[in-house]
């Protein structure tokens, strides 16, 4: 600190603002400390050491009220989250409350092995199994020997019952199911923002239109001139 006492808090880079921003927010050891996005700006290394502060102020019992974009960080500090769309609250709960409820399911990744060492493997197969057995999935990657499914959301048991009875006649190497991560239940929200956005009708002025005046000549009546007779002064 004694080397950035001297300095004027306007001359800080936007990470160091946000350190500083956050230590007065401490001073005192607060019941509720409220921050906004606290992060912006720093690197990886400042990062997770304001993260590790912050979970000490946690730790202590105490509450902190954060607003974040960063899906990684609210991950690793909050017990519960709310997402906002417009202005407006759409849910609030634990992280894996929203991913179950708001998610799109399950990801699932399967590694294909060739019939005969040397070939390619036939892909085939396991993509018309996926598209029977689960209706309404959508293929994300399809790589050499790789496929990834977005399937509905679906029992998890079944998912892993379904693949492991089929594992060897669709010549599955290995296979892994996981869960919607916390990003793709932001998306979803986003775009339900996106249409939000789209339904509104602004008035043109507040939507900053053009508007089309037309001009229509002036008609003017013409001028009648009256004869003037000039009596000379005496």
């Amino acid at each position: 600190m004694g080397e950035f006492a001297a300095h004027t808090a306007e001359t800080y880079s936007g990470g160091n603002r946000r350190k500083l921003s956050t230590a007065i927010a401490l001073i005192g050891c607060p019941a509720l400390v409220l921050l906004d996005e606290p992060t912006t700006g720093m690197d990886p290394h400042s990062r997770r050491f304001l993260w590790n502060s912050i979970m000490s102020v946690i730790q202590d019992n105490r509450a902190v009220v954060l607003t974040s974009h960063s899906m990684e960080e609210c991950e690793a500090l909050c017990t519960r989250l709310a997402i906002m769309v417009n202005g407006s609250f759409k849910c609030l709960g634990s992280i894996q409350q929203l991913k179950y409820k708001f998610g799109d399911g399950y990801v699932v990744t399967m590694k294909i092995r060739a019939a005969d060492r040397g070939r390619t493997p036939d892909l085939n197969p396991a993509e018309a199994f996926m598209d029977s057995t689960f209706p309404g999935c959508v293929q994300r990657e399809k790589h050499h020997g790789t496929l990834q499914y977005g399937i509905p959301s679906s029992s998890l048991a079944r998912v892993f019952q379904t693949l492991l009875a089929n594992k060897e006649h669709l010549n599955i190497e290995d296979y892994s199911v996981s869960q919607t991560t916390l990003d793709q239940v932001f998306v979803n929200f986003a775009k339900q923002q996106s249409r939000e956005d789209e339904a509104v009708v602004l008035h043109p002025k507040a939507a900053g239109a053009r508007r089309e005046v037309k001009v229509a000549p002036l008609k003017v009546a013409p001028l009648k001139v009256a004869n003037l007779k000039v009596v000379p002064l005496k």
